[in-house]
């Protein structure tokens, strides 16, 4: 996962971030590629460990297991999952706006043509 997240999710993150300063219209897709990405990375993070049996650290420890890996490991996740949303939000407004235009093109060309 290590190597995806290197590879493939450095770069595009260097992408969106160029989509959003030069405002692109790819930009809230990259933005949804990515945060996917990271979402899928901490819940394969998450699971693993759970399954490991929280082998790796001391378990219910306040600040190594509640604070670190919970508290810390969790903005990872809540911060993704709220990117995926706005991205959605935007992509779907945009969405209606262009199936509106066309719904509306349509209708005048079938005006202009009776």
């Amino acid at each position: 996962m290590e190597n995806v997240t290197a590879f493939v999710d450095g770069p595009l993150a260097l992408l969106a971030v160029y989509a959003f300063v030069k405002q692109t219209s790819y930009r809230y897709v990259a933005q949804l590629v990515l945060s996917v990405c990271q979402l899928y990375g901490d819940v394969l993070y998450f699971t693993i460990e759970m399954f490991d049996g929280f082998t790796h650290g001391p378990v219910w420890h306040p600040l190594y297991f509640w604070f670190y890996f919970i508290f810390l490991n969790s903005l990872w996740i809540f911060i993704p999952f709220a990117c995926i949303i706005e991205s959605w939000k935007k992509i779907v407004v945009s969405q209606a706006t262009s199936d509106c235009t066309d719904s509306d093109r349509r209708k005048k060309r079938i005006l202009k043509d009776s």
